[in-house]
């Protein structure tokens, strides 16, 4: 997502919505450890036995059932195989694999390990059938977590639909930008957010930007939220549809707006997720003046005419199938199963928690994704899709398997 979409996901959960901690102790610095002795990302480990078998690893039911209004997805999970399989055959891949900290990932084991599930998930009968092939014939490697104990934080990530004018009108006001032809050159620090649009998004004529606006957004975080998740499909005031996605970026780091608005007092502690930073500034849309512009960071897009949203190793994303890591320490487009809670919608669009396995792809990443222990889950597109992603701050665990 660092390049593409959704690179701080409304789901950046644990740094959007997580309170700091009340004190914070004295740590006494320690010098880095030496190459050889820094902790591995993965580690390969026996999962052992487990009963019954419909609450352990590996056991997708969604590929052959679905769940409520989602449906089966067995040819998503193909497609999104397929996507990685092109990637591996690019010089980017090589590169990666070539530089991978972890000798026995390589790039044609990843290759193979996918060709063989692939055959495995067109073949299956169940979920048990799956399932059981898996163990057999793969090895797990799993992260080691921020603990070094497993375990892994999720969030969720989403492309919103919009309304939006590719002119500026008394009600579509906010826009989003393209890329200015000199940024390469501009001095660093770059401008900030209120630079660029000033205090209240309508900087305007008085913006070094004029002239770069693409559309216009009627909602000013609407505009905000194209910024957190990278990409949008539009749908324009001509009666046409399309969609813009994420090109670069200025050079500053995220800023949680989530916390600010509960170290302010605004929020509690029970309202920080999305719908509860929505529903304040709803109330209080002079607020946004104060705190939307203290994520420095600002996005500037191209319009993709309706492709799908597309990962940091340029394939388009799958909902349900792709994830978000870290990759300067996770194996780029290989094959992953995770283990954790998310939100389902059962009658009535009523959203009910439920652990679930899964098998993904690791096809994307983000700035807010560091480390072993986060892990970022694309759920598709629209507002069911957001309205998932904007409470899913979760714990599990994530296993890249590996043919043995």
């Amino acid at each position: 997502m660092k390049r593409t979409l959704a690179l701080f996901s409304l789901g950046l959960g644990i740094t959007l919505f997580n309170p700091l901690p009340i004190a914070v102790s004295q740590v006494t610095p320690q010098p880095a450890a030496p190459p050889s002795q820094v902790t591995p990302a993965l580690k390969l480990v026996d999962i052992g036995t487990c009963q019954p078998a419909r609450t352990c690893l590996g056991w997708d039911e969604q590929l052959f059932f679905g769940h409520g209004s989602l449906k089966s997805d067995r040819q998503s999970l193909l497609k999104s195989i397929d996507n990685s399989l092109s990637y591996l055959n690019t010089p980017k891949a090589i590169a990666a694999y070539n530089n991978y900290p972890i000798k026995e990932i390589t790039l044609d084991r990843v290759r193979r390990s996918l060709q063989r599930f692939r055959q495995l998930v067109a073949t299956a009968k169940s979920p048990a059938q799956l399932q059981a092939s898996v163990k057999r014939e793969f090895a797990f490697y799993q992260s080691v977590g921020d603990d070094n104990q497993g375990t892994v934080k999720f969030t969720a990530y989403y492309a919103p639909i919009y309304q939006a004018s590719r002119t500026r009108t008394a009600q579509y006001k906010y826009p989003i930008y393209r890329l200015p032809a000199d940024f390469e050159q501009w001095p660093k620090p770059h401008p900030t957010r209120l630079e660029l649009e000033g205090v209240n998004g309508l900087l305007g004529n008085k913006s070094r930007l004029n002239g770069l606006e693409m559309f216009w957004l009627r909602d000013r975080f609407q505009a905000y939220m194209i910024h957190i998740q990278g990409s949008a499909k539009l749908n324009l005031t001509d009666g046409t549809q399309t969609s813009v996605g994420f090109v670069r970026g200025t050079d500053y780091p995220w800023t949680s707006i989530g916390r600010l608005l509960f170290q302010d007092g605004k929020l509690s502690k029970e309202e920080l997720n999305m719908p509860g930073i929505i529903r304040y500034f709803q109330r209080n849309p002079k607020s946004m003046d104060n705190y939307l512009p203290r994520w420095e960071r600002f996005i500037f897009f191209k319009e993709t005419k309706g492709e799908p949203a597309t990962g940091s190793i340029s394939v388009p994303l799958v909902p349900e199938r792709s994830i978000a890591t870290d990759k300067s320490i996770m194996p780029p487009g290989a094959l992953a199963v995770i283990n954790a809670t998310f939100p389902y919608p059962e009658r009535g669009k009523k959203l009910v928690q439920r652990r679930v396995s899964r098998f993904v792809l690791d096809q994307d990443t983000g700035s807010a994704i560091k480390g072993p222990g986060r892990v970022d889950y694309f759920l598709g597109y629209g507002d069911l899709a957001g309205d998932r992603a904007g409470i899913t701050v979760t714990t599990g665990s994530i296993y890249y398997l590996l043919l043995k």
